[in-house]
């Protein structure tokens, strides 16, 4: 697995509009990862001909599975040294199937200094361009550097 790096960022260097991105394509593999993970079993997910039956026509992936994308990209906007993850809200507006690849993405569209909060415009685009969830997030900078 490719290790991620961090920026480092202070809390005064956020803008509105900044924005950060995570791309990864969901396999069979990373689903039953999280079947495993998270013991959701549900058919849609695991059960190819329960799945075709459907309105969905397959299976596909968890929402929660796509909505984690969301937890790399708001931590690169985090960056280092860190913070923590204070609120995600989320719609789902389409499914996602093994073999999309899903870019996460996370927006500053407010920055709250007195709490040292930022919060994020979020959203997962498949490799055609359409929607498959929307939320918002909410960060919060720590003050201090970690050692």
């Amino acid at each position: 697995m490719e290790r991620i790096e961090f920026p480092e960022r202070r809390f005064e260097e956020y803008v509105v509009g900044q924005k950060t991105s995570f791309t990864k394509q969901i396999t069979d593999a990373e689903i039953a990862r999280f079947v495993e993970l998270s013991g959701d079993s549900y058919p849609l997910h695991t059960d190819s001909a329960y799945a075709e039956r459907t309105r969905f026509h397959g299976r596909i992936a968890h929402g929660l599975l796509t909505a984690s994308l969301l937890s790399t990209a708001n931590a690169l906007m985090l960056g280092r040294p860190g913070g923590i993850y204070v609120s995600q809200s989320l719609t789902f507006k389409a499914p996602v199937y093994p073999g999309d690849t899903i870019t996460a993405s996370s927006e500053v569209v407010e920055i709250l200094k007195e709490r040292r909060r930022i919060r994020c415009r979020t959203a997962c685009v498949n490799q055609r361009g359409e929607t498959v969830l929307v939320g918002e997030a909410v960060i919060q900078k720590d003050e201090v550097t970690a050692t």
